[in-house]
């Protein structure tokens, strides 16, 4: 599984890069706007950041404008990935840039059936939105597994971008579904590396330690 981070904030990004376990990065207007930069400089600096896909959203609603758009954001740098919405305008311009040989991530999908017209226009990522599915009273996991079994069916390369995980649980299931990716914020990523043994098991060890009187450095 891919591990994405979803945030604008190029600290966070490359503290997390520093792991190694970094594959790519989602963003859309809404983490621009929290991060307080502007859009274009924020995403170049990004791409400098990670070698994998950076996903930069188109704002415009109609097809001709999405391509205006997405020629710009291109241009910033090789890894930049064209995010779109999961209207026919969008997948219009999916399918439009897949040709061209750019990457697209079709973004906000709440159904099966939206992912399967996204694979058909050559998406390389469906992004359904599992948190924000549960908010509303749907199974979000459950919409990552219908993908699943109807990509499988047909063998679709678009990769399944989980998104709108909101704790360690929705990034397990996720990885026992089989989603070809995740995206989360910072703060969920970090979280897996937790766990009350763990810390007692180090409180244990240092306090042990501390009476051997012993350095190593």
């Amino acid at each position: 599984m891919k591990f994405f981070v979803d945030t604008a904030d190029t600290a966070d990004i490359r503290e997390l890069a520093a792991t190694g376990l970094l594959d790519g990065v989602t963003t859309n207007p809404t983490l621009i706007h929290k991060s307080g930069r502007k859009f274009m400089e924020v995403v170049e600096e990004i791409c400098g950041i990670v070698d994998g896909p950076v996903s930069a959203e188109v704002v415009a609603l109609d097809h001709e404008t999405m391509m205006k758009e997405a020629e710009i954001l291109r241009k910033i740098a090789d890894n930049v990935c064209i995010k779109v919405p999961l209207t026919i305008d969008g997948l219009k311009t999916c399918k439009a840039l897949t040709d061209e040989g750019t990457l697209v991530n079709v973004t906000l999908c709440f159904s099966a059936n939206q992912a399967l017209l996204a694979a058909k226009a050559g998406a390389s990522f469906i992004s359904p939105f599992v948190g924000r599915h549960d908010d509303n009273g749907f199974d979000g996991l459950k919409l990552i597994e219908d993908i699943r079994l109807i990509y499988d069916n047909y063998q679709f390369d678009t990769e399944i971008l989980a998104a709108s995980l909101r704790h360690p649980i929705h990034v397990l299931e996720c990885a026992k579904i089989g989603a070809d990716v995740i995206t989360a914020p910072p703060a969920v990523i970090k979280m897996l590396s937790k766990h009350v043994l763990t810390d007692k098991g180090l409180e244990g060890f240092a306090a042990d330690w501390a009476k051997t009187g012993q350095t190593i450095i």
